[in-house]
């Protein structure tokens, strides 16, 4: 316990941190860790997200701080949230997420790494953070005669507002942002509560361009984010294209 307070006694602020999480998460930070910067990440990413030590074991042979400071956060939380909410939404929104439990070695259909994330859900729930209530996937929302599907909705408790999970297995593309407004639009007319804040859409892909993002970003009227999902490079440098993607589908005659 001594030298607990030792290491922190210089820095007041880390110390603040580390009173809020669990005895085992703090020890093994310290171990593991010796950069100022870099236990501040995982001080405040175990206390905001829930990180179990087994996570953070896992977070830290990941390497998880240098890939958030080489890939940060992409969303117009900022601009679309009041800011308290803002800033809540941008700690409950990653950079990227591992997906490695579903134990894939080449890449899959959509769908069918959906139906995989379901089938794992605890998994899934425990990568996804802190806060995340299941609804549903394939949820069906109605416009008149027409409906649409979303491949993953969440209920957030800490934001009180329901989260839209848009999956997809290629690169990001600009039309992925106005496809997923205009279901964030739906939500908030057919299933917000009136005591709900505004929905929050997730774009999960299996790659992007940070600047394309940003310049799609700035099109949307509602809070959206986009992240990466990690897979092997030897998998991602194999994933198909778009047009790859839509030429299977054509040969499969699914709609």
């Amino acid at each position: 316990m001594r030298q607990f307070y030792l290491e922190y006694e210089s820095k007041p602020v880390l110390l603040s941190y580390a009173l809020q999480i669990p005895w085992g998460q703090n020890i093994h930070i310290l171990q593991k860790v010796k950069k100022t910067n870099e236990r501040e990440y995982y001080l405040k990413a175990t206390n905001n997200m829930a990180w179990s030590r087994a996570v953070l074991i896992n977070q830290i042979k990941g390497n998880a701080y240098e890939y958030h400071i080489k890939n940060p956060k992409l969303s117009n939380f900022n601009e679309m949230l009041p800011e308290h909410l803002a800033e809540q939404a941008n700690e409950s929104l990653k950079s990227s997420y591992n997906i490695g439990f579903l134990g894939l070695t080449k890449p899959v259909l959509e769908r069918k790494m959906e139906n995989m994330l379901v089938a794992n859900i605890r998994d899934l729930l425990i990568e996804l953070g802190y806060g995340f209530t299941f609804i549903g996937n394939q949820y069906k929302i109605q416009l008149d005669e027409d409906e649409y599907f979303i491949d993953l909705l969440f209920y957030h408790r800490k934001l009180k507002c329901l989260v839209a999970i848009e999956l997809k297995t290629v690169k990001f593309e600009p039309e992925f942002i106005s496809k997923l407004n205009f279901y964030l639009e739906i939500l908030d007319d057919t299933e917000k509560e009136p005591d709900e804040n505004p929905s929050i859409g997730i774009i999960l892909c299996a790659d992007k361009n940070n600047l394309t993002v940003e310049y799609a970003l700035r099109t949307s009227n509602r809070p959206i984010g986009v992240a990466e999902y990690e897979l092997s490079q030897e998998i991602k440098d194999k994933l198909p294209s778009p047009n790859e993607i839509r030429e299977q589908i054509k040969k499969l005659g699914i709609e």
